[in-house]
């Protein structure tokens, strides 16, 4: 297995970051903690021309304020960190929770969260556990393995798989639709179009599959189950908020994986606290979502309004970074050490307010379970070349490709 790195392609270097930012530029998809620093100085919301012109949010407090502000800062004309293909104002779209504000959001929400419960979880952690100890199995006793490629992007794609009652031979097609939408399609919109395309095409035959067949699995909830009123979804609400489960589910929690795994192979100290000191777990995965958040949450301004004071005129992109918030000293002392026993820790990893990730709880399993059983396999590693780690950047931030030396 290989990855792919999407062509980004030559653009004009960035002078000034508050008034010209990059989301691609090579030097921020690598390390932008830097940049975060240095913008937080001059404002708490930085403004860009490039990719259809938007206004990038970072400050904790302008962050939490923004999400909450659905009135004026719209998630149904898109979420995405650069313009797409897609007509949001086609009613036959297909729609999902987090392209849909109050009063369309509510209810399938609440329709697709009893799955995605703590309970719920709970049921997912052994097949989890399971596929993590198989996936090791697979690397064999070689020294040099990915990480990422072999490791981090292999679970995610077949837990959620299982939750909806996809057979886990398309794992390769879901994974290659994912980079499509979220990583090579924010540059090539028209493969981001093809991907969504494909994607709901499968979808369609499942929910027609599922009319006839239930079974019990999210697609059939889906399709059979009722909101609060009585009403069963629209065909347009069941096939988005599948395409959603499955690209948020995968990318944004194999991303925080792979971080963490990044990150541990150059603190043997932390990989022997957190193999000595269990009681550290808990507040350990929060630490490392806090830190590696990687999902920046796009929304467009339907009026004329403001961010923490800055003037956003009415059609921009406003572009909430939920991992600079994240590492805000505003809000969190030695933001940007991992303290994996940090107690204060209300981060925003998961977004904030209503659109806030309604799979929290399995992400959560997912990485500490990931975790849990590398360690437990691989107790001792490290970065093979710190420069041979690759990053993809934009909407989701995360490694793509994490090279380490076993023992």
């Amino acid at each position: 297995m290989s990855y792919e790195a999407p062509v980004i392609g030559e653009r004009e270097p960035v002078v000034d970051w508050a008034t010209d930012y990059d989301l691609f530029e090579d030097g921020y998809v690598r390390d932008p903690y830097g940049i975060w620093s240095a913008l937080r100085s001059a404002c708490p919301v930085a403004t860009s021309e490039r990719f259809g012109g938007s206004h990038l949010v970072i400050g904790y407090g302008a962050v939490v304020e923004a999400a909450a502000n659905t009135g004026a800062l719209t998630s149904t004309l898109g979420t995405a960190s650069a313009p797409t293909l897609e007509d949001f104002t086609d009613p036959n779209r297909p729609r999902s929770i987090i392209n849909s504000d109050p009063p369309d959001h509510a209810g399938p929400r609440r329709l697709i969260l009893p799955s995605l419960s703590p309970a719920a979880t709970a049921t997912y952690e052994p097949i989890t556990r399971a596929l993590c100890h198989s996936i090791i199995d697979r690397m064999g006793d070689r020294p040099d393995v990915d990480a990422a490629v072999e490791y981090a992007q292999q679970i995610p794609v077949r837990v959620i798989g299982r939750i909806l009652g996809i057979p886990e031979e398309r794992t390769d097609q879901f994974i290659g639709w994912v980079r499509d939408i979220l990583e090579r399609g924010v540059l090539e919109p028209q493969r981001r179009a093809d991907a969504f395309g494909e994607l709901l095409a499968y979808f369609a035959g499942e929910v027609a599959d599922r009319r006839t067949n239930p079974r019990d699995d999210l697609v059939s909830r889906l399709v059979h189950g009722t909101t609060d009123d009585g009403r069963t979804l629209a065909d347009r609400d069941i096939l988005g908020n599948l395409g959603l489960l499955l690209v948020a589910g995968i990318d944004t929690t194999w991303s925080a994986i792979g971080s963490s795994l990044w990150h541990l192979a150059q603190r043997p100290d932390q990989v022997s606290a957190l193999r000595d000191r269990p009681e550290l777990w808990p507040t350990a995965i929060e630490e490392l979502l806090r830190a590696f958040a990687p999902v920046t949450m796009g929304r467009i301004a339907n009026q004329d309004t403001a961010v923490a004071g800055c003037p956003v005129p009415h059609g921009r992109r406003v572009l909430l970074s939920f991992p600079a918030a994240n590492r805000d000293p505003a809000a969190f002392e030695r933001p940007d050490e991992v303290v994996l026993d940090r107690e204060h820790n209300r981060h925003v990893a998961f977004g904030s307010g209503i659109h806030r990730c309604g799979g929290s709880n399995l992400a959560r399993m997912e990485l500490r379970v990931s975790l849990q059983v590398w360690l437990e396999r691989i107790p001792a590693f490290r970065l093979a070349d710190p420069v041979a780690v690759t990053w993809a950047g934009g909407q989701v931030r995360g490694p793509r490709s994490v090279p380490v030396i076993r023992g």
